[in-house]
């Protein structure tokens, strides 16, 4: 079984952090604006459409780095230079991951002694 991990740098979007007033006292935020990231709006949520892109020779353990994936409409607008500039928003590496299996029984018995 494979396992894909992920990290990605929120501030690589159009956003600010900011402090804003919490409960409990000052709480550092990020704000993100939907149209100005391309963020899809879905029946049940807000979407960040992302691809993965292999990388030819992994580097620090990590095996793929991870672009915005922009609508069809909005990249066929973009000039070659403004392609090469979608920021990289972090990386992934998929880790293999070795299924448990249950030890063989110590003992064969008939009936459970409780």
């Amino acid at each position: 079984m494979k396992r894909i991990n992920l990290k990605i740098d929120l501030l690589k979007l159009k956003s600010v952090t900011q402090w804003s007033k919490g409960k409990t006292g000052p709480v550092e935020c990020i704000v993100i604006p939907i149209d100005a990231n391309n963020i899809y709006r879905g029946k049940s949520g807000l979407y960040l459409d992302m691809t993965a892109f292999e990388l030819r020779e992994p580097k620090d353990n990590q095996t793929h780095l991870i672009k915005q994936s922009l609508p069809k409409e909005v990249f066929d607008t973009l000039t070659e230079e403004e392609k090469k500039a979608i920021p990289i928003l972090g990386n992934a590496n998929v880790v293999e991951v070795q299924e448990t299996t249950r030890p063989a029984p110590l003992n064969e018995i008939d009936d459970l002694p409780y």
